[in-house]
Formats: C-alpha cells, sequence, structure tokens
C-alpha cells in the first residue's frame, strides 16, 4: 500500500498541477486498498516536489556561472550606472568594468548556497491548507508563497556571504575602481550600495529560477501523467 501511494503521488501532484478539471474525481476514484488520497498525503507530495525542484534551481545558481552565463538573471551593473559604464568603456577601462560585473555574479553565486535549507524550512513549515492553496492557485502560487515566507531570511542570510564573497573575490575594489574613475569625470559621483544591490538581484534570479521549476511541476509533465494513470488503471 505505502509503496503504491509513493508511486503514484508524484502522478496525483502533477495532476492538480496541469489544472485538469477531473483531478478530483480521478483521485477520488482511486482504488489504493483503502480509499482516495488524504489531504496530508497531497501534501506531503507537493512538498516533496517542492523540495526538488527548489534544490535544484539553487544548485544550477550556485554553481561556477550559475548567474553569469545565464543571460536572464546575470548581474550588470545598476541602471544609473549605465552611463558610467558607457563612459568608462569609452575611454579604454572596459576591463575594469568586465571585472566588476564578474565579481558581482561571483558572489551571487556564492551566496546561493545558503538558499537551500532556507527553502527546505519554509517547506516543511507548510501546513495543509498552504499546500492545497497552491495547488489550487494561479501558475506562481508556489513560487509566489516562497517570496512571502523566505525573502527576509534569505536577505539576512544573503547580505554577509555576498559582502564577503565580494571582498573575497576583489568585487569592491573593482567597484570602488570602476566609480572612482567615473568620479573624475563627473560633477555627479555615484556610490550605491554594492552588496545591498548585489543581494536583492540574486534573491531575484533565485526566485526566477524557482518559477521556472514551478511551471515544469505545472505543465510539462502532463502527457506522462496520463499515460501512467491508464496504465495504473488501465
Amino acid at each position: 500500500m505505502k509503496q503504491l501511494v509513493r508511486f503514484l503521488l508524484p502522478a496525483c501532484i502533477l495532476l492538480f498541477f496541469t489544472g485538469c478539471e477531473t483531478a478530483q474525481q480521478v483521485l477520488g476514484s482511486m482504488n489504493t486498498g483503502s480509499g482516495a488520497l488524504s489531504s496530508t498525503e497531497i501534501a506531503s507530495g507537493l512538498k516533496e516536489a517542492l523540495s526538488i525542484g527548489t534544490q535544484n534551481s539553487t544548485g544550477r545558481l550556485s554553481a561556477v556561472d550559475g548567474f553569469f552565463s545565464n543571460a536572464a538573471i546575470k548581474i550588470l551593473l545598476p541602471e544609473e550606472a549605465v552611463k558610467v559604464e558607457s563612459t568608462l568603456r569609452n575611454i579604454g577601462l572596459g576591463s575594469l568594468v568586465d571585472k566588476a560585473i564578474l565579481s558581482m555574479n561571483r558572489a551571487a553565486e556564492e551566496a546561493s548556497k545558503e538558499a537551500t535549507p532556507i527553502f527546505v524550512n519554509a517547506i516543511k513549515e507548510m501546513t495543509i491548507t498552504d499546500a492545497l492553496g497552491i495547488l489550487k492557485g494561479d501558475d506562481y502560487a508556489a513560487t509566489d508563497y516562497f517570496k512571502s515566507k523566505t525573502t527576509a531570511p534569505l536577505t539576512n542570510a544573503f547580505k554577509p556571504v555576498i559582502e564577503k564573497a565580494l571582498a573575497k573575490t576583489n568585487a569592491t575594489k573593482y567597484w570602488s575602481d570602476v566609480f572612482s574613475a567615473y568620479n573624475k569625470f563627473t560633477a555627479r559621483p555615484i556610490n550605491p550600495d554594492l552588496s545591498g544591490y548585489v543581494t536583492e538581484k540574486s534573491l531575484s534570479g533565485i526566485f526566477y529560477e524557482v518559477s521556472l521549476e514551478e511551471q515544469k511541476i505545472r505543465k510539462d509533465p502532463a502527457a506522462r501523467v496520463t499515460e501512467l494513470l491508464k496504465k495504473v488503471f488501465g
């Protein structure tokens, strides 16, 4: 019985995520030997799926080039510094800018190693009501749940790691060099909070990746799930 439940849970969760109108009917008709799956069992399956998804996301981002080679989340100079970058490149200091950008992304990759246990804790604290709300919610309900539960602890965990990583990769030096060089040519010096900026962009990148994993859970396996259910109950 337990082995069959473990085998069927992912299928049930994915069926819910596809938005199938007959999902409840299918679940209700399952002959597992003791009736339909309970809300507790369904929530447990959802938690397992989310654990895998968030670990996949943080694993990718914490690898070398996890941020730097991903065009969708690569950390660039802040918007107010675009003119700085253009000016420095025009006067032959492009390599200095490139080093600063690489260092910011390396810091984000280093900090992302801290994310997994924070997501795992948020999943452990998820109630049955939370889980069912996510199952019945929109395409980004799980991502929104994580944002509400993990933004504050992620920020607290990331900020010191990023500060340390920025120092280790000389990003602070490069950042200082970039703006010191630029400030020689302007009457309006720029001095943004580097670690705060990188922390904010790091979290944006993580939630972006989590949202991609959520879409895979909700949509990609739909056809295979249908085949699995047909084999089990055919």
